[in-house]
């Protein structure tokens, strides 16, 4: 299947092709058709299926399709939501990439910042808000933003807000909506809050659900060293030293890991940032740019605020901590090898942690390489 055989119009195909868009994934195959019969969805699917672009091709195709009826007015009719600032500005990056060849107006807001910029770029008049629920809040109640004309509405990563404490900012937001729209609501999970509210915002949607993704691309060498846990400094210092990669990304399993690696890296005259939800907004922006410019060659991360990071030619994936979610594993060395690059995935294992290797090999379908001696590079 293509993205010509899903009825996606020509302005756009020419936007994807460029992206190297060749396939749609399978969440892109069940939700567009459904979308642009203008149908609500309940979508269940992780981060890096492809929902992003599975909900945002059809609204684009929507938006210029009325457009061209003489409908040219900017006003917001699609409102995107999603918890970190982080997926905000990728969902908007997405939006730049596929509307290339149209003219659909479109703006990012959160908080942390000043607003003056994200204000400006409203009053110029935008027809697709991409924002987290503070900042969305605050500038609604100080007038400058109305939603009295969405038609469609996005409830990305529930699950997240949830965990987040957004879920009342949420219930807020809703009752400022039309009752008459088009609802894509998507979760990686559904505990019964979640369950709840969707059954609450949704009008007979067509549920969707994406299995979790379980294959690792032929193109990233994967492989794993056995070491104790007080080793895996002295090992990470080692393997960065020894290489000539400009960009690392190393995973984590808590706060406070982060942080600590990160300080031991710099200790060792390695330039490292930490990442994750305990940093503010603007600490953690000022990370990621850090890393995509190459001021920072590592970028030490956790699971949850690792979520919208998308750095093409990310050559390394360390994985400090195994994770105890296999699913995971496949998702954090999934940012190395993409669109075609090679990628190189290493892997530390405690003796505590070879239950989760084995998990993780059990779902991924293959041994992973042990390497046998600390000091060899991959």
């Amino acid at each position: 299947m293509t993205f010509k055989d899903l009825k996606i119009i020509e302005p756009i195909l020419r936007a994807l092709k460029e992206q190297r868009y060749l396939t749609p994934t399978p969440i892109q195959q069940k939700a567009i058709p459904i979308l642009l019969q203008k149908k609500d969805i309940l979508g269940c699917a992780q981060t890096g299926t492809g929902k992003t672009a599975a909900f945002s091709i059809p609204i684009i195709q929507l938006l210029s399709l009325e457009r061209n009826k003489n409908n040219k007015d900017r006003e917001i009719k699609a409102l995107i939501l999603t918890p970190t600032r982080e997926l905000a500005i990728q969902i908007n990056d997405s939006f730049t990439k596929y509307n290339k060849y149209l003219d659909i107006k479109h703006t990012v807001i959160f908080g942390g910042v000043k607003q003056k910029i994200q204000v400006d770029n409203l009053q110029k008049g935008i027809e697709v808000l991409i924002a987290t629920p503070g900042r969305l809040l605050d500038l609604i109640q100080q007038g400058f933003i109305q939603l009295n004309k969405i038609k469609y509405f996005v409830l990305d990563e529930a699950d997240r807000m949830l965990d987040m404490g957004f879920i009342h900012d949420i219930k807020r937001i809703l009752p400022k909506l039309p009752k008459e729209k088009q609802t894509l609501f998507f979760s990686a999970t559904m505990p019964p809050v979640i369950s709840g509210l969707a059954n609450s915002i949704l009008h007979n949607p067509v549920k969707i659900k994406v299995t979790p993704v379980s294959s690792t691309a032929d193109t990233i060498k994967q492989s794993i060293y056995f070491v104790e846990k007080v080793e895996k400094k002295d090992l990470l210092i080692r393997l960065i030293k020894e290489t000539d990669q400009k960009s690392i990304l190393v995973f984590t399993r808590t706060k406070y890991g982060a942080d600590k690696i990160a300080r031991v890296l710099c200790k060792a005259k390695i330039n490292s940032e930490a990442i994750h939800g305990d940093k503010s907004q603007n600490s953690r922006q000022r990370a990621l740019i850090n890393f995509k410019t190459g001021k920072t060659q590592v970028l030490v991360a956790t699971d949850i605020a690792a979520r919208g990071i998308d750095i093409h030619e990310l050559e390394w994936v360390i994985n400090y901590d195994l994770p105890n979610v296999p699913e995971t594993y496949v998702h954090r060395i999934g940012r190395t090898g993409r669109a075609g690059n090679n990628g190189t995935a290493i892997s530390f294992c405690a003796q505590d942690e070879r239950p989760y290797l084995k998990e993780i090999q059990k779902l991924i379908g293959k041994k992973i390489k042990v390497i046998s001696s600390e000091l060899e590079i991959v």
